[in-house]
């Protein structure tokens, strides 16, 4: 299997000693140059995680087009975004068009989300979970409308003054190929059975919301199992596509070394904690050199098993920076992952 490469970029800017992404503007920019170096480099993917109410990239499909409009190979993606925030239908125009603008190159992460900055705050976006309704099943709502939308179903009934005819509108513009381009973020081994049986890829990070006790790589590797067997269950012809990410930093250099050289002792156990009122599993970071970090890759169960790998990126030390760390995983790491 040839592995994918793609980073993923949180997009945090912080006006503090040292940072080089200083405001929101910095951030978007300095996204959209790191796209472009990811392309000339060779790598498959530049993705940017989705927050709200926090200094963190937004809304993603301006900044998607804007890569889009820069880049001509590289896939553009999310991950994820919140579906409890997001109008389904208006969502799904803003996708098909920064999808068209792309030439088809999106790949769009949704899910439930994680624990956010604002309390209950997709209420202050008007959504509220119906009667008797979770959060997960609020977001599984909106995704069952935004993926009809993207499909061509009609979501609105036709005006016969002003269209000749009765019925049912979809929305426009319609981006055709987008409905299999959609990956749920999936932190458990029941999610990931829910997402095959939707028939959309996967999409693993590097927390799970669930632990068993045994070490994140293999437990994420079961998750993986049991997405592929439900796919496969559920009936779809095309293939399905999952992906993982890590925290991959490697030391090449002196600047490298006084960046993360500290916590190369540190960054090689999981680590298990309280997330939402329930046990989670953090995979590690890979710290070190970069060839030891190619072999612990290629040994990572989860990574093997899947055909899409995220780096994540420090983006605040700035697009030079991670320029050279994708470069460094390029050269050094992506051959022993193929």
């Amino acid at each position: 299997m040839t592995k994918r490469i793609g980073f993923l970029s949180f997009g945090h800017w912080q006006p503090v000693r040292g940072s080089e992404v200083r405001t929101a503007a910095d951030a978007y920019l300095q996204a959209v140059e790191l796209a472009v170096a990811a392309e000339e480099l060779g790598l498959d993917g530049a993705y940017v995680r989705v927050h709200h109410f926090a200094p963190q990239y937004a809304s993603p499909f301006p900044l998607l087009a804007a890569m889009g409009a820069r880049t001509s190979r590289i896939e553009l993606g999310t991950g994820v975004i919140d579906m409890r925030y997001e109008n389904p239908l208006h969502m799904a125009e803003e996708a098909a068009i920064a999808d068209l603008l792309s030439g088809g190159r999106l790949q769009l992460g949704i899910s439930r989300g994680s624990p956010e900055t604002a309390l209950r705050g997709s209420e202050s976006f008007g959504y509220l979970p119906a009667d008797g309704e979770t959060d997960a099943d609020l977001a599984r709502r909106h995704t069952e409308l935004f993926r009809a939308a993207i499909a061509g179903a009609g979501v609105a009934t036709a005006n016969p003054q002003m269209t000749g005819r009765s019925g049912s509108l979809a929305i426009q513009p319609q981006s055709p190929g987008l409905t299999d381009r959609i990956w749920w973020g999936s932190g458990t081994r029941g999610t990931a059975t829910w997402t095959a049986e939707q028939g959309m890829n996967l999409m693993s990070s590097t927390l799970l919301t669930e632990d068993t006790g045994v070490p994140f790589a293999e437990l994420q590797a079961e998750q993986i199992r049991i997405f592929r067997d439900a796919w496969t269950a559920a009936g779809w012809e095309r293939e399905p596509r999952v992906s993982v990410s890590r925290s991959i930093l490697p030391i090449a250099n002196d600047l490298d070394r006084m960046y993360f050289g500290g916590m190369a002792e540190q960054s090689g156990e999981d680590q298990v904690g309280w997330l939402d009122g329930g046990l989670a599993r953090f995979g590690k970071s890979y710290v070190g050199d970069p060839a030891v970090i190619a072999e612990q890759l290629a040994n990572d169960q989860a990574v093997r098993a899947a055909d899409t790998l995220l780096v994540t990126v420090p983006n605040q030390l700035g697009v030079d920076y991670n320029a050279h760390l994708l470069e460094t995983i390029v050269k050094h790491i992506a051959p022993a992952l193929s």
